[in-house]
């Protein structure tokens, strides 16, 4: 997609880390920017940052997700490129809770599906418009001891690419943003906690880089962004060899936690 000066751009989960990358990576190239955030003072700041405007959003409501997509399209009369990029963290395996495994599922994909209802339609009549979800190459492999996470991002793989396949004659690009450890407050704050985080912390890429690979793999028509280049072998690997892979991610989860 090639971006126009007066597009509009809304960014969820845009009041820090890849968001706010995000949100400076389409301004700088002329945007309009709209930031969406759980948190109303940190949407506030990075609008300020790109002369844009925040708004309030819960992405795990549809509600709250239908209100800020009616927002933008009172405030701009279009949204031209959405960024569907808010998540969470959900650490633990079948001992975690039911309410753990909801919020995972209500807002590191149903949100996805929230926004899409709202927005896609409208880019379909328009015959020109685009959808970045920001998965996780968790979203192509796995995470070790975080099941809900690992479960979410998945689906999230799977719903992007079949926005893809489904709408693609029909003028919608579609952007699946899958990075490996991010330098994010997300990231920090399970550092020392958590054996995978330490080890995701020693590669892990700042966001400037997954925001520049976002924005790189939209202008050149492509489903995958990756700003690690190792998690395409990783995929390749597991595809090749799935026993094999299997046996290697037992190894690392040995190798991490005993």
């Amino acid at each position: 997609m090639d971006l126009r000066t007066d597009d509009t751009v809304l960014i969820t989960g845009g009041g820090r880390g890849i968001g706010r990358a995000l949100a400076h990576r389409f301004h700088a190239a002329g945007a309009r920017i709209l930031v969406a955030d759980l948190d109303q003072a940190a949407a506030e700041t990075v609008a300020s940052e790109v002369d844009g405007r925040a708004l309030a959003v819960d992405v795990g409501d549809e509600a709250s997700v239908a209100a800020m997509c009616d927002a933008a399209l009172d405030a701009h009369g279009r949204v031209d490129v959405f960024v569907s990029n808010a998540g969470i963290l959900s650490i633990g395996g079948l001992e975690a809770s039911e309410a753990v495994w909801q919020q995972s599922w209500q807002v590191n994909f149903m949100a996805h599906v929230y926004a899409a209802r709202r927005l896609v339609p409208p880019m379909l009549e328009r015959g020109r418009g685009a959808f970045l979800l920001t998965a996780s190459a968790a979203g192509l492999l796995n995470q070790i001891g975080a099941a809900p996470y690992a479960v979410s991002k998945h689906a999230t793989v799977a719903f992007a690419e079949w926005l893809h396949f489904t709408h693609a004659d029909q003028g919608l690009e579609v952007v699946c943003i899958c990075p490996l450890g991010v330098r994010t407050p997300m990231l920090e704050a399970q550092r020392g906690l958590e054996p995978l985080a330490d080890h995701l912390a020693e590669t892990a890429v700042e966001p400037e880089a997954v925001a520049d690979a976002a924005f790189d793999a939209l202008a050149a028509r492509r489903f995958l962004a990756l700003p690690d280049p190792q998690a395409l072998d990783f995929f390749r690997h597991k595809a090749a060899d799935y026993d094999r892979w299997l046996a290697g991610m037992h190894r690392l989860k040995t190798k991490l936690f005993g």
